[in-house]
């Protein structure tokens, strides 16, 4: 009897659809070679991983699991583009913020771009997107480069800020249906995650597991 219950076991496990993501990147742009790098890092870790330009019609998206707007997206061509897709979506582009509902519109006060950076300072680490490291300063980048930020609205859950700047929120997550900036409801799970244009073969293994974490999270797997 106890020998028939471990096949079908098997099987269900080999059954299950991996997720499908949707990288929305600048497909003309010199940092194509970063998001693939993104891409097959994704991949490596059983997703199903679309390259997709920013200028492909967003219904396509209809069918991921996740989309991701990277920051090598023309922004000011994008906007809001992705606003009210109701899937799960990650981005780390801060000039999208404001078009998403995610902060407000200040170029520099909601949201901007900091050079030279090293550290974070995790606030949240029971949350999943903590990625099980402890509350305090983390490295994530192995050398000084550019991190994102933003503000987010009352709505987010903070999960990291740029170090001696707890005012510039560096990794945060809307839930589906919490309150976003300007009373938007987020139509699904909505991530601001700190990289740049080039900064993703810079992160340590601790801004690695803080990567994947987030992708996790707003994808519904943690």
């Amino acid at each position: 009897m106890l020998g028939s219950v471990f096949p079908t076991f098997a099987l269900a496990e080999s059954t299950q659809r991996p997720k499908k993501v949707m990288l929305i990147v600048r497909v003309e742009g010199k940092s194509l070679t970063i998001d693939q790098q993104i891409q097959q890092h994704l991949a490596g870790r059983g997703y199903v991983v679309t390259l997709q330009s920013q200028y492909a019609p967003v219904e396509e998206a209809s069918g991921a699991d996740l989309v991701i707007l990277s920051s090598t997206v023309r922004s000011h061509d994008l906007l809001g583009a992705y606003r009210n897709l109701p899937v799960p979506l990650l981005t780390w582009e801060s000039d999208l913020l404001d078009d998403m509902s995610m902060c407000g519109k200040r170029s520099d006060t909601d949201y901007g771009s900091e050079p030279k950076q090293r550290y974070l300072w995790l606030v949240n680490a029971p949350h999943p997107m903590a990625a099980g490291l402890p509350a305090g300063v983390v490295k994530v980048y192995d050398k000084q480069l550019g991190m994102n930020w933003g503000k987010p609205g009352l709505g987010a859950t903070t999960i990291a800020t740029l170090y001696g700047q707890p005012d510039k929120v560096a990794v945060f997550g809307y839930e589906k249906g919490a309150t976003m900036d300007y009373e938007f409801l987020a139509p699904a799970r909505r991530v601001m995650f700190f990289l740049d244009n080039e900064t993703f073969a810079n992160l340590t293994e601790s801004g690695l597991k803080l990567f994947d974490a987030a992708v996790e999270w707003a994808i519904g797997s943690r």
